[in-house]
């Protein structure tokens, strides 16, 4: 990889005893930073899965965007650093990233939502990040400390199907994440590797806050029925059998596809579509997980949220 070419982490290195005082500042100042970013931002969500493919980073965007509908102020958080789908999602691909020495400025998407992604700072869009645990976290934490999130309802963070480098990384940055919301299909080869991602959540002892069951059925356009592409059901039973609740199922839409190709999820999400409904459920179910796990209700707004989405 050619580093002139790649966005860059801190590096670590070889410490020396002469350097231990600098370093351990600068820690301290990090660690300060990070604190005082994260305090700003009420709501902290995690959507992971252990298994690729499910459709996990429309189901972000489409939950960021959503939510910024509403009138809550939103951060996306894109921290798939090997595959960043977020800038064509949201239709910002070679938007510029401005900032100053220490600090970045989020790209704006609309009045009530920023996002970061490696996917912003990357020279072409065929440019790999050829990195390993280290840079991977030095990243990460960049993200949570330099950028300037500002006063925030929510932060989303989309994190890469595993339970490896990068979902470890977050858990252990963002201390007082609310929870984490969990995307798989229905068939058996996802929700086998889904668990993987609920137990994961456990053991850092993140609350899971519910399931979503991506690509749950077709509707055919010629006769109206529903065809169980992958299956039918296979997330709810999972959900069941894990102890964990179902947020909603989101139907497979040709129209979801070709709206996240041209970056107009935003607009698919106005529409009355079934996946575009089905969003909104979702949404409402999170707010009302995260006001009865919260000790500041969310609902101190003018307006309901069912007000907020009917504009």
């Amino acid at each position: 990889m050619n580093h002139a070419d790649a966005p860059r982490a801190r590096e670590s290195r070889e410490e020396h005893p002469d350097d231990r005082p600098d370093r351990n500042e600068v820690e301290r100042k990090q660690k300060e930073r990070l604190a005082s970013h994260m305090a700003r931002i009420r709501h902290k969500l995690l959507v992971l899965s252990g298994k690729g493919g499910v459709g996990k980073s429309s189901v972000a965007a489409g939950l960021a965007l959503e939510l910024a509908s509403r009138g809550r102020r939103t951060g996306l958080l894109d921290i798939d650093l090997h595959g960043p789908s977020i800038p064509r999602l949201l239709g910002l691909q070679g938007a510029p990233v401005t900032g100053g020495e220490d600090s970045i400025k989020p790209v704006v998407v609309n009045p009530n939502l920023v996002a970061m992604s490696i996917g912003f700072l990357l020279p072409q869009i065929d440019a790999p990040v050829i990195w390993r645990g280290p840079l991977k976290y030095n990243m990460i934490k960049q993200f949570l400390t330099d950028v300037e999130w500002g006063d925030l309802d929510f932060l989303i963070i989309d994190s890469p199907p595993s339970t490896g480098d990068e979902p470890l990384a977050i858990g252990q940055l963002v201390e007082d994440a609310d929870g984490a919301i969990i995307v798989t299909t229905p068939q058996a080869l996802a929700t086998d590797d889904v668990r993987k991602s609920i137990s994961f959540a456990r053991k850092m002892n993140l609350p899971v806050i519910g399931l979503i069951e991506n690509m749950s059925g077709l509707t055919c356009p010629e006769c109206g029925a529903k065809i169980d592409v992958f299956g039918s059901h296979g997330g709810s039973a999972m959900g069941l059998d894990m102890g964990i609740p179902v947020l909603g199922s989101i139907p497979i839409d040709p129209a979801i596809v070709q709206s996240g190709d041209r970056g107009a999820l935003a607009g698919y999400l106005k529409s009355d579509a079934p996946g575009a409904k089905a969003f909104a459920g979702v949404v409402e179910r999170i707010l009302a997980a995260v006001r009865s796990a919260s000790t500041d209700p969310m609902g101190s707004s003018s307006t309901t949220d069912r007000e907020e989405h009917d504009e």
